[in-house]
């Protein structure tokens, strides 16, 4: 699939400079933990193509909900393989184009300037750490930040303890914020959130089989009107540029 995918950007930026195919406006729907980096792959891949690409970020739940009801998207970025499912079940992915592109880590965090220590295992005692306070992290029922840090919590047999003092936030960096304000003492998110956020600081990270593998996958949006632009940005976001830009940012590499 990479290499299919390098093909067709190779193609599409070769036919941009021969003036053969016009630059293309992109609009891209992802998950709200890619933002500095995706920002960044979205000025590499500018200069390259001179496409424009638009970048909307939020939950995955919530873009993938807006795609099904017409939003004009032309890729889809998820944090989990939950919700690209779900619109591929619909017939709404570009045939052929899905590609699993990244992973990442699942952390527990608390302010920079917090002294507190947890060390992550069975039955650690976070319910005591929190006190009278709350853990930030995304809402566990529908956005997949959240949705990992409740396995995780319940694979440790710590969740029954925690599950009612939930601080739930519409996506994992409004709960990456209330950390940082102080608004709570600890909170989870992916490591590379931690990585973007000077006043935050990992307290330990969650063992990788306490919770399903995170993956996030891309796929063309079968409305999309870029179609084959759209899939040369993938082609690029899967290339040894881009993933070096991902790796730059503390993403985990999937494949090759």
């Amino acid at each position: 699939m990479r290499n299919t995918l390098t093909f067709v950007a190779a193609a599409v930026l070769i036919a941009l400079a021969a003036g053969t195919v016009s630059a293309a406006e992109i609009t891209v729907f992802a998950a709200a933990s890619l933002r500095e980096a995706l920002d960044e792959q979205a000025r590499g891949f500018g200069r390259a193509s001179g496409d424009k690409l638009t970048l909307a970020y939020a939950a995955s739940n919530a873009l993938a909900k807006q795609i099904e009801a017409g939003a004009p998207a032309d890729v889809f970025i998820s944090a989990d393989v939950d919700w690209m499912d779900h619109l591929g079940a619909r017939k709404l992915l570009a045939p052929g184009s899905r590609v699993d592109l990244l992973g990442n880590r699942l952390v527990l965090i608390a302010p920079a300037v917090s002294r507190s220590a947890l060390s992550i295992a069975p039955g650690f005692p976070l319910a005591a750490a929190l006190g009278t306070d709350r853990l930030a992290m995304a809402n566990p029922d529908s956005v997949p930040a959240g949705k990992y840090g409740k396995a995780a919590l319940e694979a440790l047999g710590v969740w029954a303890s925690v599950r009612d003092r939930i601080a739930r936030t519409e996506n994992v960096r409004a709960a990456l914020t209330l950390v940082a304000r102080g608004e709570a003492p600890f909170g989870i998110v992916y490591a590379t959130d931690a990585l973007a956020e000077p006043r935050v600081r990992v307290v330990d990270m969650f063992p990788a089989g306490s919770h399903p593998t995170i993956v996030y996958p891309a796929a063309v949006i079968a409305a999309s009107r870029s179609a084959e632009q759209a899939r040369a940005l993938l082609a690029y976001l899967a290339s040894d540029e881009g993933r070096a830009t991902w790796r730059r940012h503390g993403f985990v590499m999937i494949g090759p």
